[in-house]
Order: C-alpha cells, then structure tokens, then sequence
C-alpha cells in the first residue's frame, strides 16, 4: 500500500505523466504535430528510422527539434518487422525480421544510435520496437540491447503506476481516426490513477494510413497544456531516466 500511496507524488509531485510520441519519421512530424507542440511549448518524442528519406532531407530541421527539447528517439535504421504474422504483407524480404539475426538487429539499433548522436548530440536516448516485435523468434530483443537504451516503448494498451512499469516493453495507446474526447479521458483517467500515459501517434492530419485528425490532436494538447499543473509531459527519455531512478531506488 506504501507504493500506491507514493504513486501521486512520484510523478514529480504531478498526478500522472503523459509522454507524446511520433512515429516513423514522416514529414508531418515537422509540418503538423511540431508546430502545435511548440506553440503550446510542449516536449515530445519521435521515433525515427535512420533509412527514412525525411531525415536526410531534413537533418537540419530535426537537429533543431532536438535543440528544442524534444528527442529524437531510435526506432531501428531500416523498420524490421515480423513477416510471418498477420496483416504483414508490407514487409518486404529484406527488412522481414524472422529473418535476422540477433547480432543484425543490434548493429542496426546501434547504428542507428550512432546517427542520430550525429544529429542530435545526444548519448541518451530511448527504443520503439518496430511493429511492437518483440523477439526475434523466442529470444525477445530487450536484452540485447538493453544496455543502449534508456527504456524501450511497445505497442500495448495499458497504464502502470511508477513501480509497475516494465522499462523494456513501456505501454502506450496507439491513436488511429479517434477523436479528442477519447484521448482527453485517457489523460483524465492517468489522472486519476497516478499512472504514466503514453500516445503512440503516426499520421498528424495525414501522411500514413494510421491517422489522427489535426484538430482532435490540437485539442487533446491543448487540454493537456491546460493541466500543466497536475501533468508532467516529457519526452519518453526523460520520464523513462526518472522511472528507472525511482524503481532502483524503491527496490
């Protein structure tokens, strides 16, 4: 009961935390979703993928992101997913992750993180699995590349209060055509719980199929600007460092 009853402060003596991330490095994390969270001056993460032509055709305006606050977070060189599972017609043979290997997959993080170190200066940073895979066959990546990354975000639904959550595998709700309202009760609800809210978001009014509407996102940052005082909303590399130290602490 002790734990539960830290959970409200633990959050740096805010009810709940709420971490924004972008996914797959597109140009409307740039175009759409970075205007709206700088005008509100709001920090996020986005996830990017080293091979994406938007990072090397707009390397100079995402070593300003990084300038900002928001970080540029490791979402693997070349997006490996999983072919045998279902609805994965879209990856091809070489980016088909049953076919890696461990050490592939890595040397890949790695390098990743080499680059975007390049970019960004930056020798902390966080991991989003691609696809939300989380083995490569039986083997679960986490440990291999655990020493790389601060915590590592999936792709499951769920909100944990700070002892709970695991650091290789951070929940999150991934925003595909919802409207505001749903995402404001999420954040009420993280509220009411003391427990960390991750958005997983991809298109900001469009640029992939996963997509959420530009005015349901502004709202729901607005809203979460107008709760500054009992949210703390930063970006995952943060929160996660502060997890981590608080759970080493409280073991």
């Amino acid at each position: 009961m002790m734990a539960q009853a830290q959970s409200p402060a633990a959050w740096n003596n805010k009810q709940c935390a709420v971490v924004l991330t972008y996914d797959d490095a597109i140009d409307v994390d740039l175009d759409h979703a970075l205007p709206v969270l700088d005008s509100l001056k709001l920090k996020a993460t986005f996830y990017l993928i080293g091979s994406s032509s938007v990072v090397s055709k707009r390397m100079d305006e995402w070593r300003k992101v990084a300038k900002e606050g928001h970080e540029l977070g490791n979402h693997m060189m070349y997006h490996p997913c999983d072919g045998n599972r279902p609805g994965r017609g879209f990856v091809t043979p070489e980016t088909d992750l049953s076919k890696y290997t461990m050490a592939r997959e890595t040397n890949e993080a790695v390098m990743n993180n080499v680059l975007l170190r390049a970019i960004d200066g930056k020798d902390k940073r966080t991991f989003a699995y691609p696809c939300g895979d989380l083995k490569i066959g039986d083997d679960f990546i986490w440990p291999h590349i655990q020493k790389e990354f601060v915590g590592a975000r999936g792709v499951g639904a769920g909100m944990q209060t700070i002892e709970k959550v695991d650091l290789g595998n951070i929940d999150c709700y991934m925003i595909d055509k919802r409207k505001a309202d749903y995402m404001i009760d999420l954040v009420k609800q993280a509220m009411q719980t003391h427990t960390l809210l991750v958005f997983l978001f991809h298109g900001v009014g469009g640029g992939h199929n996963i997509n959420v509407d530009l005015q349901e996102h502004s709202k729901l940052l607005h809203f979460i600007k107008e709760h500054e005082k009992e949210i703390w909303v930063a970006p995952m590399v943060d929160v996660a460092q502060h997890i981590k130290n608080y759970q080493e602490k409280h073991k």
